[in-house]
């Protein structure tokens, strides 16, 4: 595998919001979003994509305090990994970057959101020390399917050493979808 992981750029667009629209094509975040999401004024915003020598795998998100605030907990704010490469780790190195950022930003937690009929997320994300700790009713819109939301709280002395972050091996959870809306509130 051949992914690099890096920054967002508004370049990314086309192809991030073309894999947004084919994995999620009923509750797809339309361009504008992800366009505000990358401004250059949301310092508290942390967005990858995984590039395999130019095409995009994946992309993820996190809503975090300001390096210059730090503390308070983060939000996974989306994640999603093409479908012809689930199962290549990719979900689960994505997954590994938005909290060793939270963990740099010395969050104490992290929370997400994830569909309800998405399994194979809701088992990476407990392999990664995520619990169900809530339930948000028609939250995915306008499908409105239902969310867990869940949550993991960074183990003592993680913070400089990418809050705990374990890598599995084995990990495949790729095609996740935690589908946390800017400006909801908790």
């Amino acid at each position: 595998m051949t992914v690099r992981l890096r920054r967002m750029t508004p370049a990314d667009l086309p192809a991030v919001t073309a894999l947004e629209r084919d994995l999620f094509p009923d509750d797809p975040w339309p361009e504008r979003m992800f366009t505000s999401e990358l401004s250059a004024r949301r310092d508290d915003r942390f967005y990858l994509v995984a590039d395999d020598d130019g095409q995009i795998a994946g992309y993820a998100g996190l809503l975090a305090p300001p390096e210059d605030r730090p503390g308070g907990q983060a939000d996974v704010l989306t994640m999603a990994v093409a479908q012809p490469r689930w199962g290549q780790g990719i979900g689960s190195l994505l997954l590994e970057a938005l909290l060793t950022e939270a963990g740099r930003r010395s969050c104490s937690d992290v929370f997400l959101e994830v569909r309800v009929d998405n399994l194979r997320a809701q088992q990476l994300y407990e392999r990664y020390g995520f619990t169900k700790v809530g339930f948000r009713r028609g939250y995915y819109q306008p499908s409105g399917t239902d969310a867990i939301v869940m949550r993991r709280t960074a183990p003592p002395g993680a913070y400089g050493r990418g809050a705990g972050v374990r890598r599995e091996p084995t990990a495949g959870g790729a095609g996740v979808r935690p589908r946390r809306h800017p400006g909801a509130t908790k």
